[in-house]
């Protein structure tokens, strides 16, 4: 088996799918690597170092050409395959319950290569290693906290001087997933007042166990949570009740990290701009929800804006400004996951009756095999060739645990 890694051509993406240490990993698996040239370079990881490992460098076309699986950050598009094996397996994120699934479809089509999702990992104890949602949302909950204090004019702790006492920063989260739980972890690090919302009331205790205050609002959060884990699309209703409650917590407090996502949605907008208008100046939101719109109705996705006085932060890719770590985060996700798809001779199987495999199993045989997909394609989904899912087969599967929501797992 030759398991190929490419250099990431998305814009100010600075990550690898594969580091050299994941890479000796995989050669002990029995497996070849072969890595584009230069392909580590932006995340820290020189050409020298795979070669130490035993990896061979190859030029973009030879590793196309000769994996049996490509392992990506983010998926090309179809044309930026070209050549690459029909009966190779991609893995990487290819958003394709959203805007990536059409994208999927001509992929499968055009190449006739099979695609795996990362993002569909499914939320079990035995794919918790894998989950690379998790591992890039921690990463990103961190940063988004540095981030904010590096353009917040006031600092997080509360200092006792002899010119006078400086009172702590408070800082909102909204969302009390993975993303969310470490930007409190850090915030609270930091010296910061801290507090947060989750509309799921199961996420109370894991608030207030790294050390924030559980902002309860009077809203009926009865089916708030799918059978995943995430949180559920609120109604129109239920998102303007939530705005007009949360209002008055935004208003008073120095710095705001939202992450509120919903697998496959745009993400809920809960801070209107009459909402940004009553904060104080100098305040700052950081959006982590800006890849799906942003839950801040003034966040601009990309940029870095100042509305109302208020710095809103659109930053769409945190985890590739720790590009080093994050990298390594993500290839033990894969190295986690080949691991059960290849057996003791290194020969790699597609197993459909495994609940990970099926579970984000998007195409194969140049089709579109993921019944979400399909529906999301606006196709009838049938699931007769597909194996169990975690929507038909939830029985077969450990308990999931509730935790995170969309990209803040």
């Amino acid at each position: 088996m030759i398991v190929g890694v490419l250099k990431e051509l998305g814009e100010g993406e600075t990550r690898v799918a594969l580091t050299p240490t994941a890479a000796a990993t995989l050669i002990k698996m029995k497996a070849q690597v072969q890595v584009e040239a230069g392909a580590g370079r932006a995340a820290g990881f020189e050409d020298e170092a795979y070669k130490a490992k035993g990896v061979t460098l190859a030029d973009r076309a030879a590793v196309l050409a000769n994996a049996d699986v490509l392992l990506t950050v983010k998926v090309p598009a179809a044309d930026a395959l070209a050549g690459v094996k029909k009966t190779a397996l991609v893995i990487g994120h290819c958003d394709p319950l959203a805007t990536g699934a059409a994208a999927s479809k001509v992929l499968a089509e055009k190449t006739g290569a099979s695609l795996l999702a990362m993002e569909l990992i499914p939320r079990t104890t035995r794919a918790q290693s894998m989950d690379a949602l998790s591992s890039q949302a921690n990463l990103a909950g961190y940063k988004a906290v540095v981030l904010a204090a590096n353009l917040s004019p006031k600092i997080y702790p509360m200092l006792m001087t002899a010119a006078g006492t400086i009172q702590a920063a408070k800082v909102f989260v909204i969302g009390a997933g993975v993303a969310g739980l470490q930007a409190i972890a850090t915030a609270k690090r930091l010296g910061a007042v801290v507090s947060a919302y989750d509309v799921r009331p199961a996420v109370k205790e894991q608030v207030q166990s790294v050390g924030a205050k559980f902002v309860e609002l009077p809203l009926d959060t009865a089916g708030a949570q799918d059978a995943g884990g995430y949180a559920k699309e609120q109604s129109a209703e239920q998102q303007r009740k939530q705005q007009e409650l949360m209002a008055k917590v935004v208003a008073e407090s120095d710095i705001v990290i939202t992450t509120a996502m919903v697998p496959g949605k745009p993400a809920p907008k809960l801070i209107p701009a009459a909402a940004v208008a009553a904060m104080h100046p100098g305040s700052v939101i950081v959006d982590l929800a800006a890849a799906t719109g942003g839950n801040c109705e003034l966040t601009e996705p990309g940029k870095t804006v100042v509305k109302h006085n208020v710095t809103i932060v659109g930053h769409t890719n945190l985890p590739s400004t720790v590009a080093y770590h994050a990298s390594s985060m993500y290839a033990n996700n894969l190295v986690k996951l080949l691991a059960i798809m290849v057996d003791k001779e290194g020969v790699l199987t597609i197993n459909q009756a495994d609940d990970i495999i099926a579970g984000s199993l998007v195409a194969h045989g140049g089709q579109i095999v993921h019944p979400k997909v399909k529906e999301a394609l606006g196709a009838k989904a049938d699931t007769a060739n597909t194996g169990p899912s975690i929507a038909n087969n939830a029985s077969s599967l450990v308990k999931p645990e509730p935790v995170a929501v969309g990209d803040a797992r």
